[in-house]
């Protein structure tokens, strides 16, 4: 077996374990063995100590472009919205139409296709509402003044 499909192997488990196990620390360390493997096919008489050189500089500056490259431009990404998963709170100072007048505090009101229990001051059915806060699954609104 040709040493450069070795380093292949050596790169794919590197780069798969970083799937697994991510934290950028493999996959750098995968992409010099890769590149090692590219290095013995163009020169395939290269010695083991030789080859161990060379992939100890490959790791390196593949570290380092990741460290003084990548790693500040992943860090300058904004996090996106933090409330991705809360779906009422992105729905605060939204305003919806209500489908069930609120009575005695709780009504319901049309978002989307489907409708959200909403808890607020009595108002008729058809009255436009803002959400105002989240209270678990019910939506807190006022009235909406256009």
């Amino acid at each position: 077996m040709a040493l450069h499909y070795l380093w292949w192997i050596v790169a794919l488990v590197l780069i798969g374990g970083e799937v697994i196990l991510p934290g950028y620390f493999m996959l750098w360390i995968g992409i010099a063995a890769a590149a090692m493997g590219i290095v013995l096919l163009a020169a395939p008489d290269l010695g083991p100590i030789a080859q161990a050189v060379i992939f100890a500089a490959f790791a390196f500056v593949s570290c380092f472009v990741y460290w003084k490259l990548v790693r500040p431009r992943i860090e300058r990404i904004p996090a996106g919205n933090e409330r991705l998963n809360r779906r009422g709170e992105q729905m605060i100072g939204q305003r919806y139409e209500l489908i069930e007048p609120i009575v005695n505090g709780r009504g319901k009101a049309r978002v989307g296709d489907g409708m959200w229990l909403v808890s607020g001051p009595d108002l008729p059915v058809g009255t436009k509402v803002e959400v105002t806060g989240v209270d678990g699954t019910t939506l807190q609104v006022k009235a909406w003044a256009s």
